[in-house]
């Protein structure tokens, strides 16, 4: 019979029921984000949400597996999981790098549908009220050329007020702007009298918006690849853990042969020769 190291046992158990106890919570996650998805209108549901399931739940079934086979010395189920937990690591590997590279996609859709709004002057109430929850958000003002692409006309979000000039970059619009409230259920045919106030003196958020808008994508993107680098380390150093346990099982132990026989032993016989002498 094989010899399995102690440490190496407890710490590939360690792992297999950490990577079990993550799988399950990837799982819950996916299911909840899954029914909030389902109910809402507006939000298409992604087509790779199924391999999501088969994934979580494979890994998740993989470290029970894990888990016995340590337990019991069975190698059937070391070598499962060893193999299994390969798979899903370089499934995951590939995923991180169309997940990099769709980072530059990402960035020309928001770019071609932020400019499809240009100029803003002319857009839609939609859209006016999507950018001003932007501009109040992220404290910025315009696309590309700040305040300048909304022509006269500004809308209140992008005031800068006394404790933001502190904090962010603000700039006097000039002499021939005014600051407008564009109301979301409004007709942009209304009287500007009911919409609209004048003040020369007000300062604006000098920062557009579509160079925030690229970084948090960025961002994101960042942070969901560091998540699922760490995730592919923890399944690699289970995978390396099965592997030393199974080299491990194939290891012999060399038990001295014992030998029994029927003799009298040769201390009785010496002590016989002896007494006669």
């Amino acid at each position: 019979m094989g010899i399995i190291n102690i440490c190496v046992k407890r710490a590939f158990i360690f792992v297999c029921v950490l990577i079990g106890i993550i799988s399950t919570l990837l799982l819950a996650i996916t299911l909840f984000g899954h029914g909030y998805f389902h109910q809402s209108e507006e939000i298409e549901i992604l087509p790779g949400i199924a391999i999501l399931y088969v994934l979580e739940a494979a890994t998740l079934v993989l470290s029970i597996f894990g888990v016995y086979g340590a337990r019991k010395e069975k190698k059937w189920a070391v070598v499962l999981f060893s193999v299994g937990m390969s798979l899903a690591s370089l499934y995951l590997f590939v995923e991180c790098v169309k997940i990099y590279q769709f980072k530059h996609e990402m960035e020309e859709l928001i770019r071609e549908e932020q400019l499809a709004m240009m100029p803003l002057s002319g857009a839609n109430q939609t859209d006016i009220k999507g950018l001003y929850n932007i501009q109040t958000k992220f404290r910025c003002c315009g696309l590309v050329q700040g305040y300048q692409d909304w022509g006269t006309d500004i809308p209140l979000s992008c005031l800068c007020s006394d404790e933001d000039s502190t904090n962010f970059k603000c700039v006097a619009p000039g002499n021939n702007t005014r600051f407008v409230i564009h109301y979301p259920n409004s007709d942009m045919s209304e009287d500007d009298d009911h919409k609209g106030l004048m003040d020369e003196h007000m300062l604006v958020y000098k920062e557009p918006c579509l160079p925030i808008l690229f970084s948090l994508v960025g961002y994101g993107i960042s942070l969901m690849i560091g998540t699922l680098v760490a995730l592919q380390a923890l399944w690699d150093i289970g995978v390396a853990l099965a592997i030393t346990i199974l080299c491990q099982m194939r290891r012999t132990v060399n038990v001295p042969p014992v030998i029994f026989t029927s003799q009298p032993p040769q201390y009785r016989e010496l002590c016989d020769t002896a007494e006669s002498v």
